[in-house]
């Protein structure tokens, strides 16, 4: 059924999918926000698939052999699968398992995949994606909107995970975590993730105002050509040039191929002077250059180009400027008053407990000589970046090495897959993150460089225990 996975317009709008048991497999591929570009691919099978840091929202899995195993979680099944995820129980499953069915094992290391930890926690709002999420929570109950002594409790109460995420990072007892605002996300890493020998904050994307307010924390756009690090003794005048060069060379906006302004305008018109027309012709004002300069650094607002990474120390004042920032709480909306949303793979104080929804169903493949029967999972979610290697290697034995995903990315967290070391980094240092909650094999991977840069996964094959993938 490779012929269904092929990436189609992303243009269309995703519907809720209702699978049933006759339904074309054709239909469920459709159902997926899939990507318009053509997809890199990888050369040949490997062992393991490259690390992913965006956040997914739904993934549907094919296979040939049922997923009906996965439903009706005995009571026992399901509680043994939180204590395993609470106290980072390290499940070590058999290449292949006969029947699914009867593996109890199996079965609790599934529901163990599917937790995360969210704050806040409100069970009628629907608290990710947050960004363009405006339409989904109009017209839902919003009782701090008009209420300011209420917000200022929803903030402190916030404040309080916040620190609590961030000390749990500093300790390497949390591997990652995010800040999902209305307008930005914030993944922050722990030392020794991602290539990077020091913690990492990663944002995206921003806006020369937000970049503004960062000015007192040393910080750099990784993907704007010739980026340096900026402190608030470097004017922010500098990096327009840089900007506009980096937006030529691959960005395509428009009016990229207009000069940069050069800092001595004066000394850009001495050739006026030796023609002898210097008085006739008028020279830009002080005021005009500005707004040049303003209209350049402006046009990666908003786009994967204005992703700001935060190092090391740098970490802790980015922390103590998100709890102060005004702008990080929307003022009027429907999401006016309501903190952003934390997301983490471990618990943390004020966290709660959740889990993706699962659900399979079974479709129809039309084939050379007739149809053949092929069985979905759709797993929908926050799906964090230590999900998916979870619920594939449970999949793995389940489906005796073969399947199929295809992945939808929550699209603004997929620049956060831009390898944020610096050159003088010891990239790939092993940090004791052993007590972080992650799988080994999982930890292993997330140590990786990031290599898919602007791009993520978006369709994952297993064939014979190895994988192929596309972005």
């Amino acid at each position: 059924f490779t012929q269904f996975l092929e990436p189609g317009c992303e243009d269309k709008p995703s519907r809720k999918a209702e699978p049933t048991g006759g339904a074309d497999v054709l239909t469920l591929a459709k159902d997926l926000h899939l990507p318009v570009a053509v997809p890199r691919v990888s050369s040949s099978p490997r062992q393991e698939f490259p690390a992913d840091w965006s956040i997914k929202t739904r993934i549907l899995f094919m296979s040939s052999q049922p997923f009906t195993w996965t439903e009706h979680l005995k009571a026992q099944e399901e509680a043994q699968g939180f204590a395993q995820h609470c106290r980072a129980t390290e499940t070590t499953l058999p290449p292949s398992v006969q029947d699914p069915r009867l593996s109890r094992e199996l079965r609790c290391a599934f529901q163990q995949s599917l937790v995360y930890w969210l704050h806040p926690s409100l069970p009628w709002l629907p608290l990710f994606p947050r960004i363009g999420a405006d339409r989904k929570i109009a017209g839902k109950a919003c009782p701090w909107a008009q209420d300011e002594a209420l917000q200022q409790v929803l903030k402190s109460d916030w404040s309080v995970s916040f620190t609590s995420l961030y000390n749990l990072l500093k300790a390497q007892l949390c591997p990652y975590f995010y800040v999902c605002c209305s307008q930005f996300t914030v993944l922050f890493r722990a030392a020794g993730l991602a290539g990077s020998d020091v913690p990492t904050a990663a944002i995206a994307p921003t806006t020369r105002g937000f970049r503004e307010a960062l000015r007192s924390i040393e910080f750099s756009l990784p993907l704007v050509e010739g980026s340096r690090t900026r402190k608030q003794k470097i004017p922010e005048e500098n990096l327009e040039t840089e900007v506009a060069d980096g937006l030529r060379e691959g960005s395509g906006v428009e009016d990229a191929d207009e000069p940069a302004p050069s800092d001595d305008d004066d000394e850009s018109f001495s050739w006026l002077e030796e023609m002898g027309v210097q008085d006739e012709v008028k020279k830009p004002d002080a005021v005009s250059i500005q707004l040049r300069r303003e209209k350049q650094e402006v046009q990666v607002d908003h786009r994967p180009e204005s992703l700001a990474l935060v190092r090391g120390g740098d970490t802790l004042p980015l922390l103590n400027l998100l709890i102060n920032c005004r702008s990080l709480v929307a003022a009027a909306g429907p999401q006016a008053g309501l903190p952003p949303t934390l997301l983490s793979p471990v618990a943390f104080r004020g966290g709660t407990m959740h889990t993706l929804k699962a659900r399979s169903a079974s479709a129809r493949a039309r084939v050379p000589g007739g149809l053949e029967d092929v069985f979905s999972l759709e797993v929908l979610g926050p799906i964090l970046p230590h999900t998916v290697p979870a619920l594939v290697r449970v999949l793995g034995p389940a489906q005796r090495g073969a399947f199929r995903a295809v992945l939808s990315t929550h699209e603004p967290s997929a620049v956060f897959n831009t390898h944020p070391a610096a050159e003088q980094e010891a990239v790939g240092s092993h940090q004791d993150l052993s007590a972080c909650g992650l799988h080994p094999k999982t930890l292993d991977q997330l140590r990786q460089c990031p290599t898919l840069g602007k791009s993520a996964i978006r369709v994952l094959e297993m064939k014979d225990y190895a994988y192929t993938w596309k972005a």
